[in-house]
């Protein structure tokens, strides 16, 4: 029997996922968690061979979840609408044996869950394609002044965090914009986030 915790914070989504693998002969759902961090908990207490979660979730986020439990023996899969290759390529670095995308067919579910079991690895095709399509053209640096912007820093404040001038921090700026492609900080901002670049 493999046994199964599925973390989800949409309650519907998760009981509909719990009784659709239910309905399967070889699998039984043990536990069932809210965010990431009752899916580390559930998985420390049941034990289970499989863990399926969402990535955008309170508390903590299937991502950081997916990375506490790397070395737990349980096999993680992502379950998630975000088609995003900054989260995939974070997948990866934790070990996560499946990333699939919810408006698959959900009979692909059981059947990949299966896969996975046997030990093979099942990832998105269209994440595939995207993750080795585009990667993040910003320095460390720049995502960091970019991060710091997010977090509603202004010129002034960055550059002393960072023990620079305003002067060098607007070159960071124009540089990031440039290299996005986008005419101001907030496009920056949304089009990191779109793409998963957010650490």
């Amino acid at each position: 029997m493999i046994r199964i915790v599925i973390a989800e914070d949409q309650r519907m989504l998760l009981g509909a996922l719990a009784s659709l693998l239910e309905l399967e002969d070889d699998m039984t759902v043990v536990g069932k968690a809210g965010n990431g961090e009752e899916a580390v908990a559930l998985v420390h207490q049941h034990k289970p061979d499989i863990c399926m979660m969402d990535i955008e979730m309170p508390a903590k986020s299937g991502l950081e979840a997916a990375e506490e439990l790397k070395d737990c023996g349980c096999k993680v899969i992502i379950l998630t609408t975000f088609a995003r290759s900054g989260y995939f390529e974070r997948a990866l670095k934790a070990g996560v044996r499946g990333y699939l995308l919810k408006d698959s067919p959900s009979e692909e579910l059981a059947d990949s869950i299966r896969s996975i079991m046997a030990g093979r690895r099942i990832y998105a095709a269209e994440l595939i394609d995207e993750a080795y399509g585009e990667e993040n053209p910003l320095t460390d640096r720049e995502c960091e002044v970019l991060s710091l912007i997010a977090d509603g820093k202004n010129t002034k404040e960055i550059a002393s965090m960072l023990y620079i001038t305003t002067g060098t921090v607007r070159n960071y700026i124009s540089v990031i914009m440039d290299k996005m492609d986008v005419s101001n900080r907030i496009e920056a901002i949304t089009r990191s986030k779109e793409k998963g670049w957010f650490k």
